[in-house]
């Protein structure tokens, strides 16, 4: 199959890459940068330059192709306050990539995100699709409003299927929500966690991600919503406790008034309690996790570094 993956030389994007063509797959990677088409190109993948932005080039790639893996989002915008303008590109590029691909029975994957679709409980599949998500709004509404169109793809001849993906997806490497949380830890001095520390994390490794990405391309139904989390849902205070020990400094609670100050932009997402099962996923496509929990890697030292 000759699969075309926008983020291809991303986190996610450089493992699923390798995934993909030890499979026997031909790839096409999206790069939007010299430094990003060197990281394609050395996967083996064919490299395309051009960014999510570039709508021809997204027309183009998907009528040439044979499936779509969608990863890219414009995390540097996104995280510093345009998360909105964010989803909103991120829209787009999925309307016209399945505008392209409608009624021709090609797979399109898209990934998603788990964090915050039931808070409280644990989050099964197909949560937060719903018309009316209560306390759900901004980029994190337009992002399931983009998993929803994905849904309403399918009957128009598009095998679609969603990969919500845990908040952390973790590996040697990680530049992510736990290494921002060891360098928090590392300037004041203090591993903190968030009132009682009882919120909970979903969590993947990276490898273990990339093939659920492969096997939603070759086996996933049309409309499928899958979750990538092997760890159903880790305890802050359990993390905030391995940074402490192996940072040698306290572990500390932060009360939710200091939180913003202590936590900065990461305030909001630590307050969520989110759970979320992929014993679905694992059922509809054989997917099973086989590399180190979030706890196990973090034990591993290569965060501290």
């Amino acid at each position: 199959m000759r699969v075309f993956v926008t983020g291809a030389s991303g986190w996610i994007g450089s493992a699923v890459l390798p995934e993909l063509i030890g499979a026997g797959h031909e790839v096409v990677g999206l790069a939007r940068s010299d430094a990003a088409a060197r990281t394609v190109g050395s996967t083996g993948a064919e490299v395309l330059r051009g960014t999510i932005d570039d709508l021809d080039i997204l027309r183009g790639a998907a009528h040439d192709s044979d499936g779509v893996i969608h990863l890219a989002f414009k995390h540097d915008i996104a995280f510093s306050g345009g998360f909105e303008a964010a989803a909103e590109a991120n829209q787009l590029a999925v309307d016209t990539i399945g505008e392209v691909l409608a009624g021709s029975d090609r797979p399109f994957v898209l990934a998603g995100g788990v964090l915050g679709l039931a808070p409280g409980r644990v989050a099964v599949e197909g949560d937060g699709l719903g018309p009316d998500q209560q306390g759900i709004s901004g980029g994190l509404a337009l992002r399931l409003a983009t998993a929803r169109s994905m849904v309403d793809l399918a009957p128009r001849g598009v095998r679609t299927s969603v990969v919500g993906l845990a908040p952390t997806i973790h590996g040697d490497g990680d530049h992510g929500f736990m290494a921002a949380l060891v360098a928090i830890a590392r300037d004041k001095g203090a591993a903190g966690y968030l009132g009682d520390g009882s919120e909970r994390w979903p969590a993947a490794h990276r490898l273990d991600a990339a093939r659920l990405f492969r096997l939603a391309l070759e086996k996933a139904p049309a409309g499928s919503i899958l979750h990538g989390v092997a760890d159903e849902g880790v305890p802050l205070r359990t993390v905030a406790e391995v940074i402490g020990r192996h940072l040698g400094v306290p572990v500390t609670s932060v009360a939710p008034d200091d939180a913003a100050a202590h936590f900065t932009w990461l305030a909001p997402l630590l307050a969520l309690d989110s759970p979320a099962s992929s014993a679905r996923t694992r059922e509809l496509v054989g997917w099973q996790p086989v590399e180190p929990g979030l706890i196990e890697d973090l034990e591993k030292g290569h965060y501290f570094r």
